[in-house]
């Protein structure tokens, strides 16, 4: 009698790949909207005509999502 064969885990799983970088999308794009939003209304609370909570907040909003991509990339078996 034969056992019967366990799967494999070593395999990668195509569509478990796609899911998760589909959502890494979603991710920073969630991300860098809230942190421009946060920046505008920083803006508006301290009165700044010139926009620089809207520019700082952005940029470090960005540098955040590449930073969680980077490290959810590293994860993912391809």
């Amino acid at each position: 009698m034969e056992l019967p064969k366990l799967p494999n885990n070593n395999k990668p799983n195509h569509l478990k790949n796609a899911a998760i970088l589909s959502g890494i999308a979603f991710q920073m794009g969630a991300i860098i909207y809230l942190a421009h939003k946060g920046g505008v209304w920083l803006d508006g609370y301290y009165n700044i005509k010139n926009e620089i909570f809207t520019i700082i907040a952005t940029l470090s909003g960005v540098a955040i999502s590449i930073f969680a991509v980077v490290t959810q990339l590293k994860k993912i078996k391809f």
